[in-house]
């Protein structure tokens, strides 16, 4: 097996708290001798889990990547039982571009595991993480929204892996993040997800979808920061009192899922998208859920995107401007008991 071309200057088995790096080498037209440097920092004190918290895998994510920043400059080690290795901005070419795939080699990182350390940059921070970073932790936290191309109802969400210890670690984490829907998806876009290797390795994955777009508001990112301590406290890495939605007087997580093809719903024709329902919204099956409005036609009506079940709206297209084949709405529906039997 090749070893990783990645170096850094951090202990991980040392005490304490360190900030140093990541180095990837790579050349470009200016530089035949170059390195991409990613920021990475270890708190830790005694025995306890490892978590690793990352944010970024998308550039064009933000409100992780401030949460994490946040948690590196306010966590001290006495707060600390186990380690956290915190990320702030994985993909970092991509979050200095406010891109989702990466300007380096124009590769999306959350399609690129395991790996390759032979491969491009990307290919080798994702085996780096698969070889590396992975098999040091005991949970996986990998924080999303959904970019400047969709918006989604700010959830936890998790796959239904089929391991029930594990399934259960992760519903009860995912729970612990105290958003209004807890979300099970499916991988429609292919295949070489973060999530999906950890997940293969065992670990406790949690990860999230809060909002997305250019703008976010003050309520997101209290919940990104709050939710993630939340999250850390639940697992017995960070020192604190954990919060419950019933403590926080709110009702309980209400389960969704997306795990039919046909939940994916996606543009006809290009267009100008309009939706007509909010996310986070219940519709009725044949309701009228988005339309595409056409420049050059003005005089045309617009083609109406109806729900092709009941359900509800988590998440939808976030661009007014809209391709033929660009997801439109995705569509979600409560998970059965007899599946939320199995998270307990």
């Amino acid at each position: 097996m090749t070893v990783s071309p990645v170096t850094t200057d951090l202990d991980f088995s040392a005490p304490g708290r360190q900030v140093g790096k990541l180095s990837v080498p790579y050349s470009y037209n200016l530089s035949g001798w170059s390195q991409l440097q990613i920021p990475i920092a270890t708190i830790g004190s005694g025995d306890g889990p490892t978590v690793l918290l990352m944010a970024g895998n998308h550039g064009d994510e933000y409100p992780g990547q401030i949460a994490i920043m946040r948690l590196l400059r306010e966590l001290t080690p006495q707060q600390i039982t186990g380690r956290i290795i915190l990320i702030p901005a994985l993909n970092m070419p991509a979050a200095k571009a406010s891109t989702r795939l990466s300007p380096v080699d124009g590769m999306n990182l959350n399609r690129c595991f395991p790996g390759d350390p032979n491969g491009t940059v990307t290919q080798v921070i994702a085996d780096y993480l698969t070889t590396v970073l992975f098999p040091l932790s005991d949970v996986v936290i990998d924080l999303h929204t959904g970019g400047r191309g969709v918006y989604f109802y700010p959830c936890a969400h998790m796959h239904l892996v089929d391991d029930l210890e594990q399934r259960r670690r992760m519903a009860s984490a995912t729970l612990a993040y105290n958003t209004d829907l807890a979300f099970l998806y499916s991988d429609i876009a292919g295949s070489g997800l973060l999530p999906v290797e950890a997940e293969r390795q065992g670990k406790t994955v949690v990860t999230t979808e809060l909002g997305g777009g250019e703008v976010t508001p003050r309520a997101i990112h209290k919940l990104a920061q709050q939710g993630l301590r939340n999250v850390l406290i639940h697992l017995g890495v960070l020192a604190g009192q954990e919060q419950t939605r019933s403590s926080l007087g709110l009702p309980p997580t209400r389960w969704v899922q997306a795990l039919d093809s046909k939940d994916y719903i996606f543009a006809p024709e290009s267009g100008l998208y309009e939706s007509l329902v909010d996310v986070g919204c219940d519709v009725s099956a044949g309701q009228p859920i988005g339309a595409l409005h056409f420049l050059e036609r003005p005089d045309r009506a617009p083609t109406i995107i109806e729900a092709p079940s009941a359900g509800v709206v988590i998440a939808h297209r976030g661009p007014t401007v809209t391709q033929q084949g660009d997801i439109a709405v995705c569509l979600a529906h409560d998970v059965p008991d007899e599946v939320i039997a199995t998270f307990a």
